[in-house]
């Protein structure tokens, strides 16, 4: 037997223990599990969690592909998963108030008008991976979700629900709701330390590690790293000790534990 194959004998004898009713089949899960390591290192608790957060995700929210796009069930699996990952430790509430994913084939150019913060009205003609609209849905690009199946840092799914996330504070502004205990001084002092130091980086040319997409603004900057903390953890930590111990408490989750060697 692969390691492939035994990671995911691992995951489904942890499902079918709870006996629940489940309209998707072995094959399609399997299919779903096999494209993403980002979930490999979970144990049996985990894996059950994670498979009811992700039916329950698929029972809250109306995935619509647009454009001729055919929707999969190991496709939906695979959406679900990715999206149940960040909540694994927080619940679905978390994911309230919008109720819908609107999936493109490929990368998209919305063409809505946004408001700037200096009240300027423009249209966006961006070609986007993904968007993240407050009180209203989240639109993402099949094709970029298809080839987040590496541990690169680079994560369209987790990067737009960490918008939602950060979102429910009242604004998306790279500070999300904080837990009981956790210092919003020690966050904004750490995060802006953090992100005026890829912003210097990335201004002087740099190569970053981490996805200089997030220098766009706080809010992007939180997005970039919360993908960076699911995929590459080690990295991370090397460049942001401090962020990464702030997502550890926020999250709940500790990645890079969980995928050892496998990130970087």
């Amino acid at each position: 037997m692969t390691a492939e194959l035994g990671r995911f004998a691992h995951w489904w004898r942890s499902l079918s223990r709870h006996g629940e009713r489940d309209p998707f089949g072995a094959k399609d899960w399997e299919q779903a599990w096999r494209s993403l390591p980002q979930l490999q290192g979970l144990d049996d608790d985990q894996c059950a969690r994670l498979r009811r957060l992700a039916l329950g995700f698929l029972d809250d929210k109306s995935l619509e592909p647009v454009q001729g796009l055919v929707l999969t069930d190991p496709m939906r699996l695979r959406i679900a998963l990715l999206a149940a990952l960040p909540v694994l430790e927080l619940g679905l509430d978390w994911y309230g108030g919008w109720y819908s994913v609107i999936l493109y084939p490929d990368a998209f150019v919305p063409e809505h008008q946004v408001m700037g913060d200096d009240g300027v009205v423009w249209v966006d003609r961006t070609v986007k991976a993904g968007e993240s609209w407050d009180l209203g849905p989240v639109i993402l690009s099949w094709e970029d979700i298809r080839q987040d199946g590496e541990l690169d840092g680079h994560n369209v799914v987790i990067h737009e629900l960490a918008h939602k996330l950060d979102g429910r504070s009242g604004s998306t502004n790279g500070c999300p709701p904080l837990h009981k205990g956790m210092s919003g001084a020690d966050w904004k002092r750490t995060f802006a330390d953090a992100y005026a130091d890829l912003c210097r980086r990335a201004d002087s040319g740099e190569d970053t590690p981490i996805d200089p997409y997030g220098t766009e603004s706080p809010a992007e900057f939180f997005a970039v790293v919360s993908e960076a903390f699911f995929e590459i953890p080690g990295l991370l930590v090397e460049e942001y000790p401090r962020v990464y111990a702030q997502l550890e408490r926020f999250y709940g989750q500790d990645p890079l534990r969980r995928l050892g060697g496998l990130s970087g």
